[in-house]
């Protein structure tokens, strides 16, 4: 059920692409709001008027705005976060800290992002480290009795993807991170599609390393990004690469590193972006997460019901609880070509033929299928216009 309280008029005002184009690629990258593209070309016009490093020194309080707001939106201390060009660099940093030996385990999941299998796979090849993919359960997430069963003294981590980028699913990662816990492991949570989607506590969820990105749900600019590293976890990490930030040299053989999340930032970062990242988190909690959710997830769930009435579409969205993602391919015509034909009528969607879910879509037989993404900014009249022109697209009308 959608929020019929939600201040949908503010939402749009402040979304200036809202008249027009529909945006239903959110899971890609959202519409940013006026606040925080006026942040983001504030700062770069202050660089233009003063240089670089003087913007720096005099925008030091909003720059470390970012800090405090990502704490509060994932209930952490500030020290616990670290400012990451995006969410797969947030993710590399923390992953390849951890130094892995011949017949260790990383447990992960079936619907694994991309990049995370590769990663995971040049370790394997590197030290001799064993991937062990978790089975789904009769829903399609991660199977969490059976993640129990594989726990054992050659499980070193324990890596799942919070929000799988090609389906609608959201894994139960609050019952990974109890059983992480209880077994002393590891746990690293890719949220990239949960930060500003769903409302995240890393001390309910039990996770030690979570990432996410700006340019999704949190309708940051692109080149965005956050780590956060649990303070019990930050001392054992070294992070694969160092620079004068994140360390700092004592003599010509011997180097410290900061005690605290930034030691797995770099010196030079997207500042303009920073400063917008913290806009745009402010903005989201401004919003209520909760609240955001629920509309969200209410409009997904509105259009996944008018999708399975059209004749030739399959929905392929999985879980207990879906999230804003919906998924689907047509029998009619390839996503490719759905996708390439709503672009013409103003609509923006994804295709995907599986490279970030690979593992998920080899195992469920799929090829392609288009991603409709849903933000609190659409509409009930934007998902039936949609829905309309799919099907004239579907009947070659259009």
């Amino acid at each position: 059920m959608i929020d019929t309280e939600f201040d949908i008029k503010r939402a749009r005002e402040e979304t200036k692409a809202c008249n027009k184009i529909m945006h239903f690629n959110n899971a890609g990258a959202s519409l940013m709001p006026i606040p925080v593209s006026s942040a983001l070309h504030e700062y770069l016009y202050k660089e233009e008027e003063l240089g670089g490093y003087e913007t720096a020194g005099k925008k030091k309080e909003i720059l470390d705005n970012f800090y405090g707001a990502a704490a509060e939106l994932i209930n952490c201390e500030q020290d616990e976060i670290a400012h990451v060009e995006n969410a797969t660099r947030a993710w590399d940093m923390a992953f390849y800290s951890f130094k892995f030996e011949q017949g260790d385990r990383i447990l992960t999941t079936i619907a694994e992002y991309g990049s995370n299998v590769i990663a995971y796979n040049q370790q394997a090849k590197r030290y001799g480290v064993k991937i062990v993919f978790v089975p789904n359960d009769e829903y399609g997430q991660i199977d969490v009795s059976e993640l129990e069963n594989l726990i054992d003294e050659r499980v070193k981590l324990i890596s799942i993807t919070h929000i799988p980028t090609g389906g609608g699913l959201v894994n139960p990662a609050m019952q990974v991170g109890k059983i992480a816990k209880a077994a002393g492991i590891p746990y690293l949570l890719d949220s990239c599609q949960g930060v500003g989607q769903i409302p995240l506590d890393v001390d309910e969820i039990g996770c030690d390393i979570l990432c996410g990105t700006g340019r999704k749900y949190l309708r940051g600019p692109r080149g965005t990004g956050l780590l956060y590293v649990r303070r019990e976890m930050i001392e054992k990490l070294e992070p694969p690469l160092l620079d004068q930030h994140a360390a700092t040299l004592i003599s010509p053989s011997r180097y410290e590193i900061r005690p605290d999340a930034k030691r797995f930032e770099n010196w030079e970062q997207y500042f303009a972006g920073k400063a917008a990242l913290g806009t745009a988190i402010n903005y989201a909690l401004s919003w209520d997460v909760k609240i955001t959710r629920d509309r969200i997830y209410g409009l997904a769930a509105g259009l996944r019901d008018k999708l399975v009435d059209i004749d030739g579409i399959t929905v392929t969205d999985e879980g207990v609880e879906k999230c804003g993602i919906v998924t689907f391919m047509a029998s009619q015509m390839a996503s490719s070509k759905i996708k390439e034909v709503l672009a013409s009528q103003g609509i923006n969607v994804s295709a995907s033929k599986g490279s970030g879910s690979l593992v998920s879509f080899q195992q469920r037989g799929l090829s392609e299928l288009v991603r409709a993404s849903l933000h609190y900014y659409n509409t009930r009249e934007e998902i039936d216009a949609f829905v309309t022109i799919l099907q004239k697209i579907l009947r070659n009308t259009i």
